[in-house]
């Protein structure tokens, strides 16, 4: 299990737009599962929704991105790359996220060649799936 302090030596983001707090799994250039804990003092349920806050599914995309970031980056010859977004592709949001709620993110490599490659995503509250979809991205 990594931690947040863990996290940050392998991806470059920071808080606020650190979306992920920690890491059960990884195996470097294949997969991870990581949490999110969704707290109603989230910055951006401020404005998303006043008196009925949603995650918003830009922010579910982005801890997904995230937590492939980390499997990605975790090669060692990755190690101070970014990953960067490319695309993302038939992603479908299913359940509202709410505050209080805990998102499993589990993002599988499916292919790279060169610094592009592709992973397949899902997020989950609960065992219900919240988001799922195709994520694109580029290693700079």
């Amino acid at each position: 299990m990594l931690n947040k302090e863990e996290i940050k030596k392998i991806i470059p983001q920071r808080e606020p737009f650190l979306m992920i707090d920690e890491v059960e799994s990884c195996i470097p250039g294949q997969s991870a599962i990581a949490y999110k804990m969704v707290d109603e003092k989230e910055w951006y349920f401020k404005g998303h929704f006043p008196g009925r806050p949603i995650m918003p599914g830009v922010l579910i995309a982005e801890s997904l991105a995230q937590t492939g970031a980390v499997a990605i980056l975790s090669v060692a010859e990755n190690k101070g790359k970014n990953a960067l977004f490319g695309g993302i592709d038939k992603m479908k949001f299913k359940k509202m996220v709410l505050p209080g709620d805990t998102l499993k993110l589990e993002v599988t490599i499916i292919k790279q060649k060169g610094p592009i490659g592709v992973g397949t995503a899902v997020a989950t509250v609960n065992g219900q799936i919240a988001a799922k979809g195709e994520l694109t991205f580029a290693l700079v």
